[in-house]
């Protein structure tokens, strides 16, 4: 296991270090969850859950995109 440390400014915000952006496969731009689990926090990249959930749900006629905008919706709201 790896462990990699970043500090949280004044306005909660974090820096994702390099190798945990490769590792992740995020780039500038791409959106990321924060998921609860029983061990604590997953990140994944945003259109990465949703193809996850898309394929667990495959008997839902949602495509992917409406999954995708229809989360981001969510997300946004809950932040504002």
């Amino acid at each position: 296991m790896v462990s990699v440390m970043v500090s949280v400014t004044r306005k909660y915000q974090v820096t994702i270090p390099k190798e945990v952006r490769e590792a992740l496969g995020i780039k500038a731009g791409d959106e990321i969850v924060f998921i609860r689990t029983k061990e604590g926090y997953v990140i994944k990249r945003l259109e990465d859950f949703v193809k996850e959930m898309a394929e667990l749900s495959k008997d839902i006629e949602e495509t992917v995109k409406e999954m995708k905008e229809g989360m981001s919706k969510m997300f946004k709201e809950e932040q504002e």
